[in-house]
């Protein structure tokens, strides 16, 4: 028998994602159309001597209570939610919760972080673990030199000991840490259906809409079919896309409306936002230098050195009004928001 344990941290973490977590726990965060975490889960699933998940964090029991019993009605699945009474760190909620961890005397059990997005080898983990019969298997990733001085080195004093052994895997990692990051995790994912789950992706010849590329478009959602969707859309449920609209490399959340002959490109539209009739909003894409080895995403603080925006995507917060015919340029706009002229580089209070 095998168990999973999904950390997912707390309300005090995750600070960077606002204004996106405000109303939302930021492991919920629908990426490629699915809460961040329901990704972890689906890879679990796949492991059929797997028989029980336990998220660990610290959000109120109230916040994720309806998303455990839907995941547990769609994949039949044991899974539990176990709340730490104050934010304990990696190791500490672990060992808390040690006792409910080891119930059942699993055989071993994965540990994986709720805001990293990743096509999960979980199979050839189980195998390499079985093979080596070593104490601990962990999923790890080169860095670059800057990164390199801010993190710790894995047991490389047990190289050539023949207690330390490497499997290499092809498959994609990323941390989500900023809303930047959400957005080329989501690129991933779609490119991910591609090859796993096809019938996730709108076809490129389907009469909806012009579609580029990889395109969600959840089921309730209404979209003219004079839009162009894509690359890299993800469209949630109850928005509408009007005519002549077009998008790319963005994602659009539950009940957004983008107006006739209005333009996103690179950003994050909140739930029930409007972006009014021939406006344009636009981020400045912040994928991984591909000029470095090992590269990921930097995930950079709002401001630089010289105190500016340091340039990324935009993103609407939930319910904010964006009118006809403005511009809305590398800017941050928090909930609830009437914006009657453009902005350029701005984070908007």
């Amino acid at each position: 028998m095998l168990k999973a344990v999904i950390l997912i941290g707390g309300p005090l973490k995750g600070t960077r994602f606002r204004p996106l977590s405000l109303d939302i726990p930021k492991p919920l965060f629908p990426i490629a159309g699915l809460p961040m975490i329901q990704h972890h889960i689906e890879s679990c699933v796949k492991i059929k001597t797997l028989n029980e998940i336990l998220i660990i964090g610290s959000y109120n029991a109230a916040e994720l209570v309806n998303f455990v019993q839907e995941m547990i009605n769609i994949y039949g699945i044991s899974i539990r939610y176990l709340q730490e009474f104050t934010a304990l760190g990696t190791a500490g909620g672990m060992y808390h919760f040690r006792d409910q961890i080891r119930a059942g005397c699993p055989e071993a059990f994965f540990i994986m972080n709720g805001d990293v997005c990743a096509d999960f080898p979980l199979e050839s983990m189980i195998e390499s673990y079985k093979e080596t019969k070593g104490t601990l298997t962990v999923l790890a990733t080169e860095a670059t030199r800057p990164q390199s001085l801010n993190y710790g080195y894995i047991l490389t004093r047990l190289a050539g000991t023949g207690k330390l052994f490497a499997s290499e895997t092809s498959n994609w990692w990323s941390q989500v840490k900023t809303a930047g990051a959400a957005i080329y995790a989501n690129r991933h994912y779609l490119n991910l259906y591609r090859s796993k789950k096809p019938e996730r992706l709108i076809p490129v010849i389907n009469g909806v809409c012009n579609v580029l590329g990889d395109v969600y478009i959840n089921p309730s959602a209404s979209v003219d079919p004079t839009a162009v969707l894509g690359p890299n859309v993800s469209i949630g449920p109850n928005a509408k896309i009007s005519a002549g609209v077009r998008i790319r490399e963005s994602i659009v959340l539950e009940g957004a409306q983008i107006q006739a002959h209005s333009m996103v490109l690179h950003s994050i539209v909140g739930r029930g936002s409007i972006v009014g009739k021939w406006s344009r909003v636009e981020g400045t894409p912040c994928d991984p230098n591909p000029n470095k080895p090992f590269a990921k995403m930097e995930n950079p603080p709002l401001f630089n050195s010289n105190g500016k925006l340091n340039p990324s995507i935009s993103i609407l917060g939930t319910s904010v009004n964006l009118a006809a015919e403005k511009i809305l340029l590398n800017s941050i706009v928090l909930p609830h928001k009437e914006l009657t002229k453009n902005f350029k580089n701005e984070i908007i209070l």
